[in-house]
């Protein structure tokens, strides 16, 4: 077996080969031109194509077919209202990637790739400046996941790996939270940076009534606690906060 490319058994005397097209050519075995025309068709089709051979040539084609989930295209433009740019990396063929893309509204395809040149695409978007979220299920996304400054693993139908290696595990396959957990977060942050900021106006404030001796001990301890108490109660308001 070679992860990403296909896989190789010997049956009853006779060696079979299973996976792609340049899986296949590793061994000598080139498809021919009906099988081309039919991993044509399937392409446009937007589905993937898996080839099946004895060491002489190709005896078969295993089309599959994903299902594009009803809330992906909402998903990606409420993202996109975020100023959230998508961006699908797929071990798919270039025609059936574009062809969900399209379907979803996803902005950028990068197709064929293999488990390390999906690694690869993250570090090098990360050296441009972006900060990448990483959403995935499978075992081939876990060493994504890992390299992504946050990862996202579908966790009712993630494999076991993509849940371990992400950092935020969707309890449910309900792809439409993740516009809910990009507003959460940046909702999170901005309450974390009022709070750090009104605390240390106050602090500072308290401070400067103390050198003017308007503040004794007793009272500035009040004023630092009263504080305190503000960026709790600002913290508390994330549990009232309604997502639209």
């Amino acid at each position: 077996m070679t992860a990403g490319r296909g896989i190789c058994a010997e049956i009853e005397g006779r060696r079979l080969y299973l996976g792609s097209e340049k899986f296949l050519a590793e061994y000598g075995v080139f498809a021919d031109g009906a099988v081309q025309s039919a991993l044509e068709r399937f392409r446009m089709q937007g589905k993937a194509s898996v080839l099946i051979s004895d060491e002489e040539r190709c005896i078969g084609v295993l089309a599959l077919s994903d299902v594009l989930r009803p809330d992906v295209k909402d998903m990606a433009e409420r993202l996109a209202d975020m100023r959230t740019w998508t961006l699908l990396l797929t071990g798919d063929s270039k025609k059936a990637a574009d062809y969900f893309a399209e379907q979803a509204g996803i902005s950028e395809v990068r197709a064929e790739l293999l488990p390390e040149e999906k690694v690869k695409n993250i570090e090098k978007l990360q050296e441009e400046g972006h900060k990448v979220c990483m959403i995935g299920d499978g075992v081939n996304d876990a060493p994504a996941l890992k390299t992504a400054d946050v990862s996202v693993a579908m966790g009712s139908m993630g494999s076991d790996i993509a849940v371990d290696a992400a950092e935020v595990a969707l309890m449910s396959d309900n792809i439409s939270q993740i516009p809910y957990l990009k507003w959460l977060s940046n909702t999170t942050v901005n309450t974390i940076k009022v709070s750090i900021t009104l605390s240390m106006c106050i602090n500072f404030a308290a401070i400067l009534l103390s050198l003017m001796e308007v503040l004794n001990p007793t009272t500035g301890a009040l004023v630092h606690n009263a504080g305190s108490c503000l960026v709790v109660l600002i913290a508390a308001l994330l549990y009232d906060r309604k997502y639209r």
